[in-house]
């Protein structure tokens, strides 16, 4: 009876210290609000979201986040319309394909086992297949049947096996990097990889998606990982860049790995740091997931969404994920970087502007002295945190409200005068492109402003900004250009494409009910003479059971489709892909 009592008595007392915990915690956020410094951490509407538009009763998206059985043996596409017969290749796609192993749920879209695809066009056939990639993460989860290896928004629990006191001190071990390589295929020396932003890549087969050996950035130059966005010459030289973690902190890194030549071998040998640049905070170094390549330069962008250090090095002991070190911080500005690629040299001039955040570059150029650069850009850095699991699959009334709250992205051009001295006058546009409302102005302090002009026409909120932008790669990259391509995100996932005309900003779009199109990517027809002679591919997902994925093909000077290719196994939304000629 006494027994009974006191355990009354704890359920009491426990039930009214979480509500006077959850009491006090509404309390201090509210209070947050009005403290100096406190606000700069606190979401508020943008004025660029204000005027975003936001649907009621989006279509749940959950099917196109789930986990998926891999498809290692080719199969037949059923054809509707016509694909070219011209095209000959693979279009390889890389994403999530796996989120979770035993009863262990990964938390973040990012963290989901990567899943390689190939869809082959031959003679006006397709065939596609799929094959989870072999990494040693997803080696490890599955042997145990749990989730052993942290990725970015989820920590991996000690093993329950483990003695209590050997799962406090596991708490200590510091944390492995991660080698699920979900994002993207990169190029080096001929030879097909996988890559995230990890100091790991994977070696692929591109013709049977096998994977082949693990390569370490580390054991080549002194890197802790590059992007998974990497720039090519024409002869076949990549440039990357990457982090470096030291005594004295954190530098970013302007890497270049020569084409395949005799006397190297067929990995990353050879690979040099072409420079290395402090970060403004190097306790405190930038995030970025790209960057700009002219003729003649790389153009870095220091933006304020901040990695903390000591949180992810002591995130584990904290019981934190990665992202949680991951914070905006728009009480700075964003600053551009100018790198000479042949020479290594860092530009001496400052060029800054307004807070923003870009993950993807569309292209830069030069002309008359300037540095042209384009870019997708979100007046606020909360995006990452928002692309949960539990986000993505939601439906009704919190879907809605989620997709609300994301930060749009917009395409803007930006000009950076490079001949800027103790002599250039000070308050003057500094931009000679008659073509560009951009503005540079240089302060008093030295430094030059930049005002951005945006590459879209009034209204353009309606289709829900872009994002995954793409352009005639091959022809027109580190050039000026005219067309490019994206994902409009009228969801939380790409759900049109669309074509933007850069010199009248006019733009085209596809778009069908229920579909949601991947990162487009375009091929171009042998031997074209115009811009945009040549198709588009995009690999169509939907959340429908009785709706096939499948791989749409648009002629890229029209936008009308010319055929799809539907296969009958399901196939979650991905992230990007290259188009290898055959």
């Amino acid at each position: 009876m006494l027994s009974a009592r006191r355990n009354m008595f704890a359920k009491i007392l426990l039930s009214a210290a979480s509500l006077l915990l959850a009491h006090l915690l509404h309390f201090l956020c509210s209070l947050m609000q009005f403290i100096p410094g406190f606000k700069h951490y606190v979401p508020s509407p943008s004025k660029e979201r204000t005027l975003c538009h936001r649907p009621r009763g989006l279509q749940c998206i959950s099917p196109l986040v789930q986990s998926v059985e891999e498809t290692p043996e080719p199969i037949p596409a059923k054809i509707k319309g016509q694909i070219p017969q011209w095209i000959n290749g693979n279009l390889l796609r890389n994403g999530p394909g796996k989120f979770e192993f035993g009863n262990d749920k990964f938390n973040h879209w990012f963290d989901g086992m990567a899943l390689l695809h190939q869809f082959q066009l031959a003679h006006g056939t397709v065939t596609y297949r799929s094959r989870f990639l072999q990494s040693s993460s997803y080696l490890r989860n599955s042997q145990h049947s749990r989730i052993v290896a942290s990725e970015f928004g989820t920590l991996a629990m000690p093993d329950p096996c483990k003695s209590l006191f050997g799962r406090f001190l596991s708490r200590f071990e510091p944390p492995q990097p991660s080698d699920n390589c979900n994002v993207n295929y990169v190029l080096y020396k001929g030879d097909y990889y996988v890559s995230s932003e990890n100091i790991c890549m994977h070696k692929v087969d591109p013709e049977t998606l096998e994977t082949k050996e693990k390569v370490d950035w580390s054991k080549f130059i002194a890197v802790n990982g590059a992007t998974a966005h990497p720039h090519y010459e024409s002869d076949g030289t990549t440039y990357n860049m990457g982090n470096s973690y030291g005594k004295h902190g954190s530098s970013y890194n302007i890497i270049r790995v020569p084409p395949q030549e005799s006397g190297h071998g067929d990995t990353l040998e050879g690979a040099k740091v072409l420079c290395s640049i402090p970060p403004m905070n190097r306790a405190k170094p930038s995030y970025y997931h790209s960057f700009g390549m002219t003729e003649n330069y790389i153009i870095f962008i220091e933006q304020p969404l901040k990695l903390n250090l000591l949180k992810i090095i002591t995130s584990k002991l904290c019981g934190k994920a990665i992202y949680d070190g991951i914070s905006w911080e728009p009480q700075h500005n964003t600053y551009f970087h100018v790198v000479n690629k042949h020479t290594g040299e860092v530009l001496p001039g400052s060029w800054c502007s307004q807070p923003f955040v870009s993950f993807h570059q569309i292209n830069a150029f030069e002309e008359r002295g300037c540095v042209v650069l384009d870019l997708c850009c979100q007046d606020e850095g909360t995006s990452l945190a928002l692309y949960t699991l539990q986000n993505l699959r939601r439906s009704g009334q919190g879907l809605d409200q989620v997709y609300a709250s994301v930060p749009r992205a917009f395409p803007r051009r930006f000009v950076l005068p490079l001949d800027v001295d103790s002599d250039t006058p000070v308050g003057k546009n500094l931009n000679p492109l008659p073509y560009t409302q951009a503005k540079a102005v240089k302060g008093a302090d030295g430094k030059v402003w930049c005002t951005h002009e945006n590459l879209h026409p009034e209204g353009f909120e309606k289709v829900g900004g872009l994002e995954f932008p793409q352009i005639n790669y091959s022809g027109y990259n580190g050039r000026r250009y005219r067309y490019f391509y994206g994902c409009g995100f009228g969801h939380l996932l790409g759900d049109s494409l669309i074509k933007v005309d850069v010199e009248t900003k006019n733009f085209k779009i596809w778009q069908e009910e229920g579909c949601y199109p991947s990162e487009p990517v375009f091929v171009p027809v042998p031997n074209a003479t115009a811009e945009d002679s040549g198709v588009i591919l995009s690999v169509v997902v939907s959340p429908a059971e009785d709706q096939s994925a499948f791989l749409l093909v648009l002629d890229a000077e029209t936008f009308q489709e010319l055929g799809r290719a539907e296969v009958g196994v399901p196939v979650p939304y991905g992230f990007h892909g290259v188009f290898s000629a055959h």
